[in-house]
C-alpha cells in the first residue's frame, strides 16, 4: 500500500509543480472597434507570475499567441502558359486563422520543445490543421508554406521572437500590432510560461474585435438585406458619377 501511494504521489508531482506558478494578466484593451477610419491598433499585453514558492533555478520564458477567427482559405499557384501568368493548381485550406501572432522572450527553437508545441499548438503551422486539394498536384506542404508566407507579408501572420520582456522572472510585457485588415470576431490570446522547454502554466483570454458605427450598419445590411444593400450601392455609384460629371462641367464652363 505504501509503495502504491508513493508511485501515485510521484505521478502527480508534475501537476502540482505546474500549479506553483500562475499568470496574472492585463491588457491595454480587450475590445477593438473597427470604424471607417480604422488603420490598425496596438495591444499591450502585460502581467505577472504569482507563486507561493521560491523562484525556480531554471530560467523563465514567456510565449504569447493571439489567434483570430478561423475559416477556409484558397491558395493558388501561378503558372506561365502561352507567355502569360494564370492561376494553376489550388489548395483549399479547410481551417486557417485570419490573424495569428506569436511573441516570445527568446527564439522558439531554444525555449520550446517540439512535443510541447504539438501539445499546445502554439506556432501558426499547428493552427492550420487540415488541407484538401481542389486540383491534382504533388506537394501540399508547399501550398501551406505559401499561405503562411502570403499572410506574413500582409501582416496577418507575425513571428515576434525576443519581443517579450521578462523582468526578474516575475513581470512580463509585450506589444502586438493588429493590422488594418482585421476580420471581425473573437481573438484568443494565450500566454504560456516555459521552463526548460516545458510549459509550466498557461492562461487564455478573449479580445473582442467588432465593427461599429457606419461599418457595422453596412455589414449588417449586406448580410441581412442583400437586395437593399445592392440597390443602395447602385444609387451611390450613380450619384457619384453624376456629381463628378457636374463638377467637370462646372470647371469647363468656368
Amino acid at each position: 500500500m505504501t509503495r502504491l501511494l508513493l508511485i501515485f504521489t510521484l505521478l502527480l508531482t508534475p501537476f502540482f509543480a505546474a500549479a506553483e506558478e500562475e499568470i496574472v494578466l492585463g491588457l491595454s484593451q480587450d475590445k477593438v472597434a473597427i470604424t471607417a477610419q480604422f488603420d490598425g491598433s496596438d495591444i499591450l499585453i502585460f502581467g505577472a507570475v504569482k507563486r507561493e514558492v521560491a523562484i525556480p533555478e531554471n530560467e523563465l520564458d514567456v510565449i504569447i499567441a493571439i489567434e483570430g477567427p478561423t475559416g477556409p482559405m484558397v491558395v493558388r499557384r501561378k503558372e506561365k502558359k502561352f507567355g502569360i501568368w494564370i492561376n494553376g493548381a489550388a489548395l483549399e485550406v479547410d481551417k486557417a486563422p485570419a490573424f495569428y501572432a506569436v511573441a516570445s522572450s527568446a527564439p522558439l527553437a531554444d525555449i520550446l520543445r517540439r512535443i510541447e508545441n504539438e501539445r499546445y499548438q502554439i506556432t501558426v503551422d499547428k493552427a492550420i490543421q487540415s488541407v484538401s486539394a481542389t486540383v491534382q498536384f504533388g506537394n501540399t506542404q508547399a501550398f501551406t508554406e505559401a499561405l503562411m508566407r502570403i499572410q506574413a507579408n500582409n501582416g496577418s501572420y507575425q513571428l515576434l521572437e525576443e519581443a517579450v520582456e521578462v523582468d526578474q522572472q516575475t513581470l512580463f510585457r509585450s506589444s502586438i500590432s493588429l493590422p488594418s485588415n482585421l476580420t471581425e470576431g473573437d481573438y484568443n490570446a494565450r500566454i504560456f510560461l516555459v521552463r526548460n522547454g516545458h510549459v509550466v502554466a498557461d492562461l487564455e483570454t478573449v479580445i473582442d474585435v467588432r465593427k461599429v458605427g457606419l461599418e457595422r450598419f453596412l455589414y449588417n445590411l449586406a448580410q441581412e438585406q442583400a437586395p437593399i444593400y445592392g440597390l443602395l450601392s447602385i444609387l451611390m455609384a450613380i450619384a457619384a458619377g453624376w456629381g463628378a460629371s457636374a463638377l467637370f462641367r462646372l470647371i469647363r464652363d468656368g
